[in-house]
């Protein structure tokens, strides 16, 4: 039945598509846009756990901050692991658009995306931290499927597509015909485990102990999966494990793509795994329209290229592939009649696996 309350709430309401990631969190508000896209930090007070910062101003605190203060991450491997910290973090930023906001405005309405896979624990604990958080309706949406509709992936046609996410935490990978997925796999291989891939080889070979800052920014200043038509060098900054005493190691893209191989190596065979159980019919359609890569790991420098030759397929990186899923989510949020089997189909079934 039509309510004339709730036409007139959606009408004023700023909702909202988020990617709640393990690295970063994106907001995506409905007719602006992405306005929000800050890390997943929260830094709390040691003792009480009370958030201190949260966001761009809580990972600069990372590493930097004395005794009775920690910096966390409230997710791992893109799943709740610190319940009230997330809400925490929800509910900072719905409050910091409702801000943006010269009148005041109703609760939102919110679709977060969520890793394939996922347990019906892991859903509650998303949609009950929205909720708590100020959402007046929370909506979940498999990341693969919001990163598919964000890439432009024709998912409601009968036509296979495919999408290869790669996060912070996980890597997700779907097949999808008709709203569905029809083939998806999800391993808890993706930028973080690329990070520390490097952090450790820098240790074993030059006995340099660097952070995870350091070794992020090598990762997308020279890391590749593919050989580079120009190979370039980085200064690796840390602290000699032998001496105790600070040191600086210059090391070239070839040997940070040596430290990445095993990470690449994965997720390349888990492609092959997903693609191996994907009907022909789709296949051929993969085959003509290629598989988009999404996600922050689809910057990295020649991935591409390796996953095109591994799979014989045309692999391409989506437009900015960062904000994919939030875009997605954000489109979902303001088409929930039209995408609400997107949203039912987390309930049916799917060839679905968590590594």
């Amino acid at each position: 039945m039509f309510n004339p309350f709730n036409a007139l709430l959606g009408i004023f309401s700023l909702d909202v598509g988020i990617d709640l990631g393990t690295a970063n969190t994106l907001v995506h508000v409905r007719g602006k846009g992405i306005v929000i896209n800050e890390p997943s930090v929260v830094a709390i007070e040691k003792r009480s756990r009370r958030p201190l910062a949260i966001g761009i101003e809580a990972k600069e605190m990372v590493g930097r901050t004395p005794a009775n203060i920690v910096a966390v991450r409230p997710l791992r491997d893109g799943v709740i692991s610190e319940f009230e910290i997330t809400e925490a973090m929800i509910r900072h930023f719905i409050k910091k658009v409702h801000e943006q906001s010269l009148f005041p405005i109703p609760k939102p309405r919110v679709v977060i995306g969520i890793p394939s896979g996922v347990t019906e624990v892991e859903k509650r604990a998303v949609h009950d931290a929205s909720i708590a958080a100020g959402a007046r309706e929370a909506y979940l949406i498999e990341e693969p499927m919001a990163a598919a509709i964000g890439s432009g992936l024709p998912v409601t046609e009968p036509l296979g597509s495919m999408v290869i996410d790669i996060g912070g935490g996980t890597t997700e990978m779907a097949v999808f015909s008709l709203e569905g997925i029809v083939v998806s796999r999800s391993i808890r291989v993706a930028g973080d485990e690329m990070d520390e891939a490097i952090i450790q080889y820098a240790r074993q070979k030059y006995n340099l102990l660097i952070g995870q800052r350091m070794a992020e920014r090598a990762k997308i200043t020279v890391g590749s999966a593919y050989p580079l038509p120009e190979e370039q060098t980085i200064t690796l900054r840390g602290r000699n494990l032998v001496t105790g005493l600070p040191e600086a190691v210059e090391v070239s893209s070839v040997e940070i793509r040596e430290a990445l191989r095993d990470s690449v190596s994965i997720i390349i065979d888990t492609v092959r795994s997903a693609l191996d159980e994907t009907p022909p019919e789709l296949i051929a359609d993969l085959m003509e329209n290629g598989i988009a890569l999404a996600g922050g790991g689809a910057l990295l420098q020649g991935l591409a290229e390796r996953l095109s030759e591994e799979t014989r397929m045309r692999v391409y990186v989506a437009d900015d592939p960062l904000t994919c899923v939030a875009r997605g989510a954000g489109l979902v949020v303001e088409s929930l009649d039209r995408y609400g089997r997107v949203l039912a189909s987390l309930q049916r079934g799917s060839t679905n696996h968590r590594i």
